[in-house]
């Protein structure tokens, strides 16, 4: 027999540090077992560094935003930790840098000049790290309030519900975290399929290191307006943050983030109570086309829209159905799973959803999003009444949850409230902090039961318009798997 080098505990945890933006480390494989032919079980430990990128936040001279930064408390004595977001420029300075965990941290930028922001959080500060960009603009075509969460660079992301048709604006905002460039590549897909661009539009777009760049999507495809549509976004090499700016003529703006990855069944949280208009868009990035049902999940139990039961949707196409005020004055939100459970094709999804009506409209996005696991946070929440709504969403068994605000910017104590959520419904939740002033962070974890899908509406009304924003909460993957040493952690081969 020849024998392996032991594998120290000192060189898992070096190794781990040494990764970027971890979400998981995977147990070992089959062949990595004990000499007694047991494999060897994994322990959580928490992630020790992790990576946010957030888009520019406004091209308008009068919008006014607010980064918020959070990571949720740890037991004391537990260590140290460092965290900064900075402008993705070289040599930029520090725009948030939060000192302990529990406490958020917020900063206030005017104009169009406020910097798009990456930044590496550390040791305690790392596990559930989390970013806010939050921009009210009160006049003009970009009107609107616009939120988006702060994400871990990847290298594929799927956008469904962008548009190149008169009176919108798109742009897809890149953002380069790293110290060598990445080469993105932009594909759109309408209800015909691969609209294709001229001269090769769209391919190879260089994203230059610690830096960011804005795409208009209708440059791509010029001449072709396409009233609703699907962006493929991937990169050749290195990585990127990617969210879409959507600004529409006499109707508001906000970020559109991207579907979760595609799935036969998905879940769309945290529809609003008043929303005047909801429209689904779907995509099928495999070859095989989708039969969907849609329901509702209400505050009551799941429902079948009438008239819009299901949605069948083309391999490769992009479908849309308009659900109209689905929600009829309670907050719900969307169930697709295959009509046929033994015909379940990958999907991608997002609502484009409007409050409001006339010249007093305002444009938000609700995209498929993940379960938020054992824990999902999202930063930015205003203590003022009817502010900020919690929706949690359980699809398919009973769960329980707790639910805790964190003090505000400027002081407060946290409040926690477990909630039981059934099979099928939305329930939605006000918490904040007793005392709280300036904004606070939301925390949600699961307890017990089955997954939970949770997202966070603000509303910021101005002159009588219901401008909102509405950010999905997904697992914040703070822990990774870890194997458990052997005895002597010494693995033989035959």
């Amino acid at each position: 027999m020849k024998q392996r080098a032991p594998l120290t505990l000192a060189a898992v945890t070096a190794a781990l540090a040494a990764l970027t933006g971890l979400a998981a480390l995977t147990a070992p494989a089959a062949d990595s077992s004990t000499a007694d032919g047991k494999a060897a079980a994994a322990a959580r430990m928490p992630v020790e560094r992790s990576l946010l990128v957030c888009p520019g936040p406004s091209s308008s001279d009068i919008a006014e935003t607010t980064y918020t930064a959070f990571t949720p408390g740890a037991p004391a004595g537990e260590g140290k930790g460092s965290a900064r977001l900075l402008g993705a420029t070289k040599d930029a300075k520090p725009v948030l840098e939060p000192k302990e965990p529990g406490k958020p941290v917020g900063a206030t930028a005017s104009g169009a000049d406020a910097p798009a922001l990456t930044g590496s959080a550390d040791g305690v500060l790392a596990p559930g790290w989390t970013a806010q960009l939050t921009t009210k603009v009160s006049v003009g075509r970009a009107r609107g309030v616009l939120g988006v969460g702060c994400t871990a660079p990847g290298t594929d992301f799927w956008f469904p519900a962008v548009s190149t048709a008169k009176g919108r604006e798109d742009y897809v905002h890149l953002t380069n975290p790293d110290d060598a460039a990445a080469i993105v590549d932009i594909k759109l897909f309408g209800p015909d399929g691969l609209a294709k661009p001229e001269g090769g539009a769209g391919e190879s777009i260089r994203v230059d290191p610690k830096s960011t760049k804005t795409v208009l999507l209708s440059s791509l495809v010029p001449g072709i307006q396409l009233a609703d549509a699907t962006a493929h976004v991937t990169t050749r090499a290195g990585r990127v943050g990617a969210s879409v700016q959507v600004a529409e003529e006499g109707v508001g703006a906000d970020w559109l983030p991207a579907s979760t990855d595609p799935a036969g069944s998905l879940v769309l949280p945290g529809i609003p109570a008043d929303a005047a208009s909801v429209r689904l868009v779907a995509f099928v990035p495999g070859e095989e086309d989708a039969d969907l049902k849609v329901r509702l999940a209400a505050p009551g139990g799941a429902i079948s829209p009438a008239g819009s039961e299901q949605l069948h949707v083309k391999a490769g196409m992009t479908a849309v159905v308009d659900l109209k005020d689905v929600t009829r004055g309670e907050a719900g939100s969307l169930l697709l799973g295959p009509a046929d459970a033994k015909k379940a094709a990958p999907v991608v999804a997002a609502v484009r959803v409007v409050r409001g009506s006339g010249a007093k409209q305002e444009l938000g996005f609700v995209p498929a999003a993940g379960p938020v696991g054992t824990r999902a946070t999202v930063a930015d929440n205003r203590p003022d009444e009817n502010a900020t709504v919690l929706s949690l969403t359980a699809p398919g068994a009973d769960a329980k949850v707790k639910v805790t605000a964190s003090p505000g910017t400027g002081g407060g104590e946290p409040a926690s409230q477990e909630v039981t959520v059934k099979a099928g419904t939305t329930q939605t939740l006000a918490l904040a902090p007793a005392g709280g002033k300036g904004s606070y962070a939301l925390t949600v974890e699961t307890l017990s039961g089955g997954p939970v899908h949770a997202a966070r509406t603000l509303s910021l009304p101005d002159e009588g318009i219901a401008m909102f924003t509405v950010q999905p909460l997904s697992d914040d993957h703070s822990t990774v798997a870890v194997p458990r040493a052997a005895q002597d952690l010494s693995v033989l081969t035959r």
